[in-house]
C-alpha cells in the first residue's frame, strides 16, 4: 500500500481533534477526510487541515471517501456501529478506548474486520510510555519473578461542566462508566502484566457530580496469573489530577509507575537490575483545556498503525487484544455494588438497573459532602 496512507477520523470532540493534530504532523499519513455531525465543527477543522473534505455523517464519507484506515473518535456507544460499517466498507479501523461497552460489541467488531479482511485496531497510547516500557522489559525478563500483588489509583479531576457540557459524557448508556472513559488505559496494563481478570467484586457511588455513572469506586481482583489485585478510582479530585499510578509487587522486586499520567518511576526495587537512567520520562498528558487526559502518545500509535497497515511489522493493539479490558471492565461492573448514602447502604443494584435507580432517586438525597 502506497505512503502516505489515507485516514479520516469520524468524531471531531477533544480526542477526535487529537487525532486531526497527529495525523496532520505525520509524515507517512495524510487525512482525506473528516466526520463530525456538528456542521460547524466539521468546517472548522477542514479549513484548519487544508479544505479536507467533510461529512455529516459517517455512512456518506464510507461512501464517498477512499481513506484506508477510519479512525472512530465518537461517544463509547457509537464505537461498534460505526466500526463494523467502516469494516464492511472495506476500511481499515483504528478505534479510540474503550473499544466497545460489551464483550458482544467487541466480538461482532472483531467478527466484522475478519469476513472483510481489514484490521481493527485500538488505541492504547500508555503502553508507549518509557515508564511502562522499562516496567514490561523487566517483568519479561523475569526480574520481578511471579507477580503476586498489583494496585491501580486513579485520583482525576473532572469538573461539572465536563459532563454538562456534553450530550453523552455521563450517561449509563453512551458512556458507560469512569472505568471506561478514565479507568480503560490502566485496566489493559494490569491485564498485560498479570493475565485477564477471572474475578472480580466492586463497590461503586456517585458522591459529587450530576451524573448517572459512578465518580468513586474500588475493585478487588483475581487475575490468570495468579496476582490480585485493586483498583480505586475517582473523578472527584477538586482541582487537579493528583495521581495515576500502577504499583507491581513481584516475588523478587516491586515497581511503581506513577505520575499524573503513569509517566514517572516512583519506586523501583529490584535486585540485580538497576532502575532506567531517568525517573521521569518525557511522555506529558493530552491537554483538553479544563482537565488533563492520559499520555499523548497518539503520535507513536499512529505511525504503528502505518506500518500495521503497510507491512505487518507493529505492536499496535489489535482487536482480540483489546477485547481483554472489555471484558474485564464488563465483569468488575457485573458484579458491583452501589453505595448510597440516604441511608440505604450498599444495594445489590448491577449495571443493567443503575441508571434507572439513579433517575429514579434525587440526585442530592446519595450524596454526601467529601
Amino acid at each position: 500500500m502506497p505512503l502516505p496512507l489515507k485516514f479520516a477520523v469520524i468524531g471531531c470532540g477533544a480526542i477526535g481533534a487529537r487525532h486531526l493534530a497527529v495525523l496532520a504532523a505525520e509524515p507517512s499519513a495524510r487525512l482525506v477526510a473528516i466526520c463530525d455531525t456538528d456542521l460547524a465543527r466539521c468546517k472548522h477543522f477542514s479549513q484548519m487541515y487544508g479544505n479536507v473534505p467533510y461529512f455529516t455523517s459517517h455512512e456518506e464519507l464510507l461512501r464517498h471517501s477512499d481513506a484506508a484506515v477510519c479512525n472512530v473518535c465518537t461517544p463509547h456507544a457509537l464505537h461498534a456501529p460505526m466500526a463494523i460499517a467502516a469494516a464492511r466498507a472495506g476500511k481499515h479501523v483504528l478505534v479510540e478506548k474503550p473499544m466497545a461497552l460489551s464483550s458482544r460489541d467487541a466480538e461482532r467488531m472483531i467478527a466484522a474486520a475478519q469476513g472483510h479482511h481489514v484490521r481493527l485496531m485500538v488505541v492504547k497510547q500508555n503502553r508507549y510510555n518509557a515508564a511502562v516500557l522499562a516496567a514490561t522489559a523487566a517483568i519479561r525478563e523475569g526480574a520481578l519473578g511471579p507477580i503476586l500483588m498489583v494496585q491501580t489509583t486513579v485520583l482525576w479531576h473532572r469538573p461539572e461542566r465536563y459532563y454538562s457540557q456534553s450530550p453523552w459524557r455521563g450517561r449509563a448508556d453512551l458512556d458507560g462508566g469512569a472505568l471506561w472513559t478514565q479507568v480503560s488505559h490502566f485496566v489493559d496494563l494490569m491485564i498485560w502484566w498479570c493475565g485477564d481478570v477471572v474475578d472480580a467484586a466492586a463497590t461503586l457511588a456517585v458522591r459529587t457530580h450530576e451524573i448517572e455513572i459512578e465518580d468513586c469506586g474500588t475493585a478487588q481482583l483475581r487475575f490468570a496469573g495468579g496476582a490480585i489485585g485493586t483498583i480505586l478510582w475517582t473523578t472527584c479530585a477538586p482541582s487537579r489530577n493528583v495521581e495515576g499510578s500502577i504499583t507491581l509487587v513481584g516475588r523478587d522486586g516491586l515497581i511503581k509507575i506513577g505520575g499524573g499520567y503513569l509517566n514517572q518511576i516512583e519506586h523501583w526495587d529490584i535486585s540485580n537490575t538497576p532502575a532506567p537512567s531517568t525517573s521521569e520520562s518525557t511522555d506529558t498528558a493530552n491537554e483538553y483545556g479544563t482537565y488533563q487526559g492520559t499520555s499523548s502518545n497518539h503520535h507513536r500509535v499512529i505511525a504503528d498503525v502505518v506500518r500495521d497497515v503497510v507491512s505487518g511489522n507493529t505492536s499496535v493493539v489489535d482487536g482480540r487484544e483489546g477485547l481483554r479490558t472489555v471484558r474485564a471492565i464488563e465483569r468488575i461492573y457485573g458484579n458491583a455494588e452501589w453505595c448510597w448514602d440516604d441511608g440505604a447502604g450498599c444495594s445489590g443494584l448491577r449495571r443493567s438497573d443503575v441508571a434507572g435507580e439513579l433517575r429514579g432517586r434525587p440526585v442530592r438525597d446519595h450524596r454526601t459532602a467529601v
